[in-house]
């Protein structure tokens, strides 16, 4: 059992960060009871419920929250409740009957997590957006590219994943362990604006120093330095290099065969693009495995860059257990690891309402409540 068993989270369904916050507190060992609405029926992008894999680790209950006697069962199962995920819109959940004054009438020790793109206040907080719109805001995006191009979105995981789900999971059981010692809940308000902007802080202090400028890709760790970047191989794959510390940067001159060169200093700014070529016209020499077979477990700070499909397979991830399979889906394994109370996927990705019945039951309603909810429609 994970960490988190014994607590019980009521997760108001939704998409992206606010699931895998769920994901995460679900895989620490958290009882997640999901609540998706009744018409939902449609998976979005995935045909088979087994492949949305923020869905994992819990049951989902369909309730039909704007009926009465649903937000009465809602409110009922948040009695029993640790924590209260929603990531709707700000003021949905007061209209629905949910919001954190009537919540906190009836759990006053409840973890109330809000998870919006902009936060529940300010100028832009009832406007619709999405990941890329909120980093864009926090400058995050803004940093992002190689010189003279436009910025590159970082998939969904400096926003969504980063900024908002990990700030969530954090939130949420800083309040619960406040919450223990108090005995008062309280609202955790996450904004993915917010977190993204966090995120930044060492590059707000590199540039208050001088030593960061917003131009893109001429910094140290955006692609500017020639000992921080992916270089192309002959098999045309790619290696990762980050030999920043003089002692790393020595090393990969030696296994490059670049040691008795007369190059530049390491730290020239003004050199760095010719570096980059000499170094580019040396990597394109060997295929990815050949330099793996070279640099691999070295102090280069090095990595093959490796697919969505061959990072299961690597060796450090096999042993690590990085990854696992489930239901025949390959996908990430819990993380972080605990050393006595092990976390553990508690079960495949969950189908809207395909809990209801046993989740109800397990969280102590009577049957016969349940076929009177189901016979007013509240439930399916």
């Amino acid at each position: 059992m994970g960490p988190l068993a014994g607590y019980k989270i009521v997760e108001m369904g939704g998409i992206g960060p606010g699931p895998m916050c769920a994901l995460l507190l679900a895989d620490m060992g958290a009882d997640i009871v999901r609540i998706d609405r009744m018409q939902e029926t449609g998976l979005g992008v995935h045909t088979d419920p087994k492949f949305n894999l923020l869905m994992r680790g819990r049951r989902s209950v369909a309730v039909d929250s704007k009926s009465k006697e649903g937000q009465e069962l809602i409110l009922s199962l948040i009695e029993q409740a640790d924590g209260l995920i929603e990531g709707f819109r700000p003021g949905v959940m007061e209209r629905l009957g949910l919001g954190p004054d009537v919540v906190f009438a009836r759990n006053p020790k409840i973890a109330y997590g809000r998870m919006t793109g902009w936060g529940q206040d300010g100028p832009m907080a009832p406007a619709a957006g999405h990941d890329l719109n909120y980093i864009a805001l926090s400058g995050a995006l803004h940093a992002m590219g190689r010189r003279g191009s436009m910025p590159t979105p970082p998939l969904n995981l400096v926003g969504d994943f980063g900024g908002g789900a990990l700030y969530l999971a954090m939130g949420m059981l800083a309040t619960m362990l406040e919450a223990s010692n108090s005995g008062k809940g309280q609202v955790v308000d996450v904004s993915m604006v917010d977190g993204a902007a966090s995120l930044m802080t060492t590059f707000f202090g590199l540039k208050a120093a001088g030593r960061w400028s917003d131009e893109r890709g001429t910094n140290i760790l955006d692609s500017g330095a020639h000992f921080y970047d992916v270089y192309e191989t002959k098999d045309g794959k790619y290696v990762s290099i980050g030999s920043i510390e003089t002692k790393f940067y020595a090393e990969l001159l030696r296994l490059t065969g670049l040691e008795g060169e007369d190059l530049p200093n390491q730290m020239d700014v003004s050199a760095w693009p010719a570096l980059r070529e000499r170094f580019a016209a040396v990597f394109i020499t060997k295929t990815r495995d050949e330099w793996c077979d070279i640099m691999e477990g070295t102090d280069v700070c090095f990595a093959p860059v490796l697919s969505m499909e061959e990072a299961p397979q690597h060796p450090h991830n096999i042993a690590r257990g990085t990854f696992v399979e489930v239901d025949g889906v390959v996908q990430p394994a819990p993380a972080p690891k605990f050393s006595r109370t092990k976390s553990e996927i508690q079960g495949p990705a969950c189908a809207p309402g395909e809990h209801t019945d046993e989740a109800l039951l397990s969280w102590g309603v009577s049957e016969d409540r349940i076929r009177d909810l189901k016979a007013a429609n509240a439930i399916k």
